[in-house]
């Protein structure tokens, strides 16, 4: 394993990792405990929960190689669990809400593999280490270049149903005033994960630290977002209808 030892003190930026992962854990414990408590029942908040929970080790191992310096090993284990896997649970949780069962998995079947592919490629890809820096991540590391192409396929999809969904969510709440909390929450959510987007975007620039922030604002708003669309309704409010996006079942 090739060490960079820290030759630079972090930025303050380079810390925040930590608190989006303290943020995401917490999360994570509340759609699990949501779940549960529904009879371990809606494939939905399972793979929401497995998809906080990937973010939230994305970010923690972001935090490891602020903390602890880099090596080949953590930077590898970055990229799968924040560039592959960042959006892709979440968006299966969505697709399992909005579509068909059957159809569900069918795309399941279809883009699971690849997701699982690019994860075993990345693995296997030689490394540079004088790619390494000290204190950031980044898929430079990367010998092989075009395992990087397959990320933007995998953030495709996951942007299609994760982001597009909650955005059409938000247009039909907001055709009622009494679904309007709804609405809002559904605009949250589509604001949220459109941030780490921007974020992973500067990050190929070579500024890693504007995904940092993108990610802690993201999970912030993602999971006000969530807090909204679960709301009880009150006495006056109808229930949200079951084939949008964050509206349980």
């Amino acid at each position: 394993m090739h060490m960079i030892l820290a030759e630079a003190q972090p930025l303050a930026v380079h810390y925040v990792p930590i608190a989006t992962t303290v943020i995401s854990a917490v999360f994570c414990g509340v759609l699990v405990a949501r779940y549960i408590r529904k009879g371990w029942r809606g494939p939905h908040l399972l793979w929401w929960a497995v998809g906080v929970f990937f973010y939230g080790l994305g970010t923690a191992l972001e935090s490891t190689i602020t903390l602890a310096g880099n090596s080949i090993a953590l930077n590898k284990a970055w990229y799968i669990a924040g560039a592959i896997l960042g959006g892709y649970p979440l968006a299966q949780g969505t697709v399992y809400l909005l579509l068909k069962r059957r159809t569900a998995h069918v795309l399941s079947a279809c883009s699971l593999p690849l997701v699982v592919i690019a994860s075993v490629l990345v693995i296997a890809s030689p490394a540079i280490p004088e790619n390494l820096e000290p204190h950031r991540p980044s898929g430079a590391v990367l010998a092989w270049r075009w395992v990087r192409l397959l990320t933007p396929l995998i953030n495709g999809y996951a942007a299609l149903f994760l982001i597009g969904g909650a955005v059409l969510s938000a247009w039909r709440f907001a055709r009622k005033a009494a679904t309007g909390h709804r609405a809002i929450g559904n605009a949250l959510i589509a604001l949220g994960a459109l941030l780490p987007g921007i974020g992973g975007g500067m990050a190929k620039g070579g500024i890693v630290e504007g995904l940092y922030v993108g990610e802690f604002l993201g999970i912030l708003l993602i999971w006000a977002g969530y807090a909204f669309c679960v709301r009880r309704p009150s006495a006056k409010e109808p229930d949200a209808p079951t084939a949008v996006v964050t509206a349980e079942r």
